[in-house]
């Protein structure tokens, strides 16, 4: 049995998921956090409980949003639950009546029951069954309070088939739905009601449908008759004339089903938003915010943890694995590939795990707390002056974990000129496979200012992106710019197992390119640094590698670093981002008295350093993110120029900072 999950955005839809299916899907507190179909199992049971993205309505207006309307119009579906937000049902509703056209057995998960309660309204969920004819169970989707019953119904119960036509449209839109059941008579498997309306809102995938069904001429003709029809008669547009029909309707379900009380104390909620996004403290307490956080991940908490474990990689566990080595009799190539290419190269990024899971699990904190939403809104005037909203801060926001997810969240944008804008700029966003790269120099150059140098570097990835935005929407993507509309969410305390989760499910990734990836890339990298032209086991600067780096160094010099090792490091940096750390663990000799980072000051200053770091942050995106690119633009073009765009920016950027330092006499 396929058993659809939909809901306006935001309200507990992929929790609600997780609860019934046992799975872990990624959960966060604002809108867009789902952009694709998910499918999961429920527990204890072969059925198939399919999550499909956000939604206000069924008319989709952004990529993501399309997803829903394909779904109900090419897939099979048996029954439907619908998740409602207690705390905004007149607006839920809009929804929900659509879902009740669609004709399939529908059952509705309340939620937030909690949330209401203190803005002061009251959802009878008996009464509200009663009115809309079908199930209504109340849950807390959080903490899966309520969700077994709810499972149980909607497997085992019997759940009617709801009434399409709860909502009457008068007479004209009544005869106009009756013609089209006439020119679909036995053409088709779906509700011809839900069908008609959809179409008269102007539902694009819908009117696609129909053109294949009955023609693109006969149906643009049916469809001028009953727009004229309903312009003359009630000098309204006919999807305007739709959405006031159902809205007197909600209005009357509203009244019927709960009570709204007058409440005399102003909601927390709002008195903090008076303060996080105030015009003028908004941006100042964000800044502050994400200096606290680098600070606990770079100074506080970060690089003491880093410290001991790498004290453990290169102490206890070397020489364990060089004593085990020895004991089975190992060849001089098998210790070489092993403890300088497998140890050195894999354990050089693994000691930086500590300060990746604490910069996903306070970003996990600010996305479950609901203040990511309240980011966009403070960004809004800044994105709105550069060609932009602030909807489209969010998937930069998100790649600041991963580029890759950041791309993918750009599908909730409307309008297709700000969708492409906002896949080209994300990549711009530091990710945080970039992080052991400035976590190695800052421990190097910059010990006692590691928080301030990390944060520039992420504020001036976002000045870069704004920049650009302009320059490109005036330029090359010149197009209509679309309102921001954004809900804001309830605050949330964020529960800590959720924050657990939600920080493994990012961190995990990390730990999965250390051991594939990175482990591979690491035994190509130590091989290439092992064999040259006159033989194997030559000295380094006569490798293959050698080389490879040399051959493209003397361009980099300009900007600060002409070292082969540091041209060789970046061509790996395509592959990841987390590469150039193993690269650099394998080609710097590192005796056993010194350490990578001690060793840097031969090869860079704090200003060549510094130009190194802007220069990772800026240049091509790695190997993963240039496919999700190709994959949401569908354009070889916009791909390539997406990687060109980014060297070229990141060269000019390194050496204005480079040449000008020195300038200023701090070379």
């Amino acid at each position: 049995m396929e058993i659809a999950l939909i809901g306006n955005p935001n309200t507990g839809k992929t929790s609600l998921f997780n609860h019934l299916t046992g799975s872990y899907e990624y959960v966060g507190n604002w809108s867009g956090v789902t952009v694709e179909k998910k499918i999961g199992i429920f527990k204890n049971n072969k059925d198939k409980l399919i999550d499909l993205p956000g939604i206000y309505t069924l008319n989709p207006l952004s990529k993501d949003e399309g997803v829903v309307t394909q779904f109900l119009l090419t897939e099979i579906v048996d029954k439907m639950l619908n998740i409602l937000d207690a705390s905004q049902i007149e607006r839920n509703l809009h929804l929900t009546i659509q879902l009740l056209e669609y004709g399939k057995p529908t059952i509705i998960g309340l939620n937030m029951m909690d949330v209401a309660s203190k803005r002061g309204i009251h959802v009878d969920p008996v009464k509200l069954s009663q009115t809309l004819g079908i199930p209504v169970a109340p849950v807390v989707a959080r903490s899966g309070k309520g969700c077994t019953d709810l499972a149980a119904t909607i497997i085992e119960g019997d759940i009617p088939n709801p009434n399409p036509s709860l909502v009457h449209y008068g007479t004209e839109i009544e005869e106009a739905i009756e013609k089209l059941e006439e020119l679909l008579e036995g053409k088709q498997n779906h509700s011809v009601r839900w069908l008609a309306l959809q179409l008269f809102e102007g539902n694009q995938y819908v009117k696609q449908y129909l053109y294949s069904v009955i023609g693109e001429e006969r149906l643009n003709f049916f469809l001028q008759q009953i727009e004229k029809t309903i312009n003359t008669n009630y000098q309204t547009s006919l999807e305007q004339f739709i959405f006031q029909k159902r809205k007197a309707k909600i209005d009357w379900i509203i009244a019927d089903s709960a009570i709204k009380r007058n409440l005399t104390k102003t909601p927390l909620s709002e008195k903090i938003d008076a303060i996080v996004t105030n015009k003028i403290l908004g941006l100042p307490i964000f800044f502050l915010l994400m200096y606290l956080m680098f600070m606990l991940t770079f100074d506080w908490l970060g690089f003491p943890l880093s410290d001991y474990l790498d004290g453990l990689i290169t102490g206890p566990i070397a020489s364990g694995i060089e004593s085990l080595l020895s004991a089975v009799g190992a060849s001089d190539f098998i210790h070489a590939l092993i403890l300088d290419g497998i140890v050195a190269g894999v354990g050089g990024v693994l000691v930086f795990v500590p300060q990746i899971f604490i910069l996903f699990f306070f970003i996990s904190l600010l996305e479950d707390s609901g203040y990511m939403a309240r980011v966009a809104l403070v960004m809004d005037r800044l994105m709105e002056a550069v060609g932009l909203n602030g909807k489209a801060f969010i998937p930069m926001m998100i790649g600041f974990g991963c580029n890759v997810p950041g791309i993918m969240a750009a599908r909730t944008i409307e309008t297709p000129k700000e969708r492409l804008l906002t896949i080209l700029l994300t990549p711009l966003m530091s990710c945080s496979a970039r992080l052991p790269i400035y976590a190695l120099f800052v421990g190097a150059f910059f010990v006692q200012q590691k928080a301030l140098i990390v944060l520039s570097i992420y504020v001036l990835g976002i000045a870069v992106a704004f920049i650009l935005a302009k320059v490109f929407s005036s330029t090359i993507l010149k197009g209509e710019t679309s309102l921001f509309v954004i809900e804001l969410p309830p605050y949330r305390l964020p529960q800590f197992r959720a924050l657990w989760r939600s920080t493994w499910d990012k961190g995990k990734g990390f730990l999965k390119k250390a051991g594939t990836f990175i482990f591979a890339g690491s035994v190509f990298i130590w091989l290439l640094s092992y064999a040259g032209p006159s033989g194997m086991d030559v000295a380094l600067d006569d490798s293959y590698l050698a080389v490879i780096g040399g051959f493209i160094a003397p361009l980099f010099e300009p900007i600060g670093f002409n070292s082969w090792q540091a041209g060789a490091s970046l061509i790996t940096g395509f592959l990841a981002k987390e590469a150039i750390i193993s690269t650099m663990n394998i080609i710097y000799f590192v005796p056993d008295e010194a350490s990578l980072q001690g060793l840097l000051s031969n090869y860079f200053t704090p200003l060549s350093a510094y130009s190194f770091m802007i220069f990772i942050l800026l240049y091509i995106p790695c190997l993963a993110t240039t496919a999700t690119i190709y994959k949401e633009t569908g354009s070889k073009r916009w791909t390539v120029f997406s990687i060109g765009y980014a060297l070229i920016i990141a060269y000019i950027l390194s050496f204005v900072i480079y040449q000008g330092g020195k300038l200023l006499g701090l070379g």
